[in-house]
């Protein structure tokens, strides 16, 4: 029988997450928090006494910028913290913090995708359910191109494109860490679906066989004949982290990705609607075997379903 939700989460945590740049400006951003609460101190004051601009605070305490050590430490001191570990774990989280990964392609991406990026990257657990198209992070070149040019404006040049798809591939490095583990359901539109022809997607499926043969690449099909579930409305991934990080929770949408809760029991309700996709989808063996059997069957011309031609008055 499985166990409760929050008791494997509490299992799943326990692993670290090597202390990467994301994880550190979380940890820092929420620490900062609770510190200036238990100083009794607003947002606006501790910006008039640092002489800061509002936003700087704002966008330190959200995450979105870093902060340097030279502002660190009047910060501490106006806080009041005294006790020689904990500054120097702030001091820690501030210098390892600066360099957020993606942090590149602000140009391209918004700062919610970007957000998106570094808790991919840092994740040592993630799942993903995706009903219409291959996850970014098991995306070929190709396959990738086609959804990058498709989905983005016209207003994006073909050097942008290039850039975009050279961040996504990317991406694709998280799947190599030793350390992480990786989820992915995939419902049956997904490996039917001719996303670039015939020859990009006979090549997207035998690399995903590839993937799937990996012991901690679990990719599942939830196929046709198990008919509607709970998840049918959209695509969301879930990920989780060391233990005093809060897991999080992301539903995807036409402007790219929203974050929806890092609180646990919105976590759980969506962890325990992925294991009820898990029970019924077929999964291990069986699963290299039909994506290289569809492969092989895919036609040279894809055939559209038609509709029946119009009688006339």
């Amino acid at each position: 029988m499985r166990q409760s939700a929050v008791s494997q989460i509490g299992g799943r945590m326990a692993t670290p997450s090597r202390g990467s740049p994301a994880i550190q400006r979380l940890q820092l951003r929420t620490e900062l928090r609770r510190h200036r609460t238990a100083a009794g101190l607003t947002q606006r004051q501790v910006a008039q006494r640092m002489e800061w601009s509002p936003s700087k605070l704002l966008r330190i305490e959200a995450g979105e910028v870093g902060i340097s050590v030279n502002d660190l430490r009047p910060l501490v001191d106006l806080y009041g913290i005294t006790e020689g570990t904990a500054v120097e774990r702030l001091l820690n989280l501030a210098r390892g913090s600066r360099k957020m990964p993606f942090t590149e392609y602000r140009d391209i991406y918004d700062k919610e995708f970007l957000g998106f990026l570094a808790m991919e990257s840092s994740a040592f657990v993630t799942r993903s359910f995706q009903p219409l198209l291959m996850p970014g992070l098991l995306q070929t070149e190709e396959y990738a191109m086609t959804i990058i040019r498709a989905y983005t404006s016209d207003q994006f040049s073909e050097q942008q494109h290039q850039r975009m798809l050279e961040a996504r591939m990317l991406r694709q490095e998280a799947l190599d860490s030793d350390h992480a583990e990786a989820y992915f359901i995939l419902d049956e539109s997904v490996i039917r679906r001719q996303v670039g022809g015939p020859g990009v997607m006979r090549a997207q499926l035998r690399r995903l066989a590839e993937l799937a043969a990996h012991p901690r690449r679990n990719i599942m099909i939830f196929p046709f004949s198990r008919g509607v579930h709970a998840a049918s409305q959209g695509p969301f991934t879930l990920f989780e982290f060391e233990e005093d990080m809060p897991p999080y929770v992301y539903l995807e949408n036409l402007r790219g990705t929203a974050t929806v809760s890092t609180s646990t029991e919105d976590f759980v309700s969506y962890l325990e609607l992925f294991w009820k996709l898990e029970e019924r989808a077929i999964k291990g063996d069986q699963v290299p075997q039909i994506l290289l059997q569809i492969a092989e069957h895919l036609e040279t011309e894809p055939h559209d379903l038609q509709a029946e031609p119009e009688e006339n008055g």
